[in-house]
């Protein structure tokens, strides 16, 4: 309390903060190094509208690439920044090689390069988790740079590190693994998807032969990314032998049906027995195919349920492909009449009822035949050709039945049903004793 009254103390804090001020912020290096980031933000905001103007002119072109418009789009808004962290980092190095004082311009740059990173990793990277993830490190590694910190941190984190065998594993290694591997899968991803772009859109390869590159190009860029990334760490494959082996034991034990699934989807994309947009029946499943995964196939049903059937089943079990060849399919719709109706007549209106459902192609020509005499009935079965089975089957035999009901109600043509005759024997008399 008495230092707040002091004069004298009051004197020294005054002459210790100017001291602060003439020698860190009134400094001739540090006023020129504001003056030169100054200078830069000026030249910069004159630069800056001309690029983005350049860029939002680019975006709007239809002949770009999907990603190449997504990237034009996202760094237009960012030119202000990105021109001036571009003139930042000539003046730092200029600054450097003259050996200048660069304590703020390294500040700057350190900001702005934060800044950059983050935008471009919200507008480029869709999932908010890694955004997130990017942000974080950015803001981090800014901040330790800032404070210069950063070389002492990196110094703690591979300190902080234990020995397997021949191998060294710090903490240092295992956050660059990381990153190095969450950045090139990345990369792996948004590569398969442009791939996988011009691979659907080829005119040349067939669905099946499609969806086979599709699958082995994500394989194959996946496995480059993580061997990349153990080559950035310093890790050599040949750490991971007996790993690699214990993981052979597994997948002979344990994981059976999974390699039984993916063997079994290499097998069905190279024969070509069901593809994307095929009809198929597996049990009692009906539906079209909508896509061919690694593990198993997904089928869609006319009640609009998605049906995941392991690949393993398609190869195991009876599948009636209804379009493997082509898409015409035919239909049996059995019916009966009466005993006491012109079969003759029923079936000229049978053929009468498919003529004039839409869906009934003539060719294939329909047929109607007399198959037998039932208990009950007359047995008649309509054949009729359709060559659109993935629209359904069931509402084409609905429709041609409905026709059929109304053309027999008006010609007298009766359909039975089932019946039986009980005749009753009276008892005979019974002598009495």
């Amino acid at each position: 309390m008495d230092k707040l009254i002091d004069l004298k103390f009051w004197e020294t804090t005054v002459e210790s903060g100017q001291g602060w001020l003439e020698s860190y912020v009134f400094a001739w290096a540090n006023l020129i190094q504001i003056l030169v980031v100054l200078v830069l933000f000026s030249l910069a905001m004159l630069i800056a509208p001309r690029l983005r103007r350049i860029l939002e002119q680019q975006s709007q072109r239809r002949t770009l690439e999907k990603l190449t418009a997504r990237v034009v789009k996202v760094t237009a808004p960012i030119t202000l920044p990105a021109t001036w962290l571009m003139l930042q980092w000539i003046a730092l190095l200029v600054a450097s090689h003259v050996q200048w004082p660069h304590d703020l311009l390294r500040i700057t740059v350190s900001l702005l390069t934060a800044w950059v990173v983050i935008r471009l990793t919200t507008g480029l990277v869709r999932d908010p988790g890694w955004a997130r993830v990017v942000a974080m490190v950015a803001w981090t590694v800014a901040a330790l740079n800032i404070v210069g910190l950063l070389d002492d941190t990196i110094e703690l984190l591979d300190k902080l590190a234990f020995s397997a065998g021949d191998m060294r594993v710090s903490a240092l290694l295992v956050l660059k693994g990381v990153l190095a591997l969450g950045m090139l899968l990345w990369v792996a991803g948004v590569a398969s998807n442009l791939l996988e772009r011009r691979i659907t859109e080829s005119q040349n390869l067939t669905p099946t032969v499609q969806v086979l590159f599709v699958k082995l190009l994500k394989i194959v860029l996946t496995a480059i990314a993580v061997v990349v990334a153990l080559n950035v760490v310093g890790i050599e494959l040949t750490a991971f032998a007996f790993l690699a082996g214990a993981i052979g034991v597994g997948i002979g034990f344990g994981l059976q049906k999974i390699v039984s699934n993916l063997v079994s989807g290499v097998i069905i994309l190279l024969d070509k027995s069901i593809k994307p947009g095929d009809v198929i029946s597996v049990g009692e499943t009906y539906g079209w195919i909508k896509s061919l995964g690694a593990r198993y196939v997904s089928v869609v049903t006319r009640d609009g349920m998605e049906w995941l059937i392991p690949n393993e089943d398609l190869i195991t079990q009876q599948v009636v492909n209804w379009s493997y060849s082509n898409d015409t399919v035919r239909l049996k719709i059995p019916l009966g009449i009466s005993y006491s109706s012109d079969p003759r007549r029923a079936i000229e209106l049978c053929f009468e009822a498919a003529a004039e459902t839409p869906r009934i192609i003539s060719d294939p020509k329909t047929n109607v035949l007399l198959k037998g005499f039932g208990d009950s009935s007359i047995d008649l079965e309509i054949r009729v050709w359709i060559r659109d089975p993935q629209n359904g089957v069931s509402n084409v035999k609905s429709e041609i039945l409905l026709r059929v009901w109304d053309k027999f109600a008006a010609n007298n043509i009766e359909i039975p049903f089932p019946q039986r005759d009980i005749h009753l024997i009276p008892p005979t008399d019974t002598v009495e004793d």
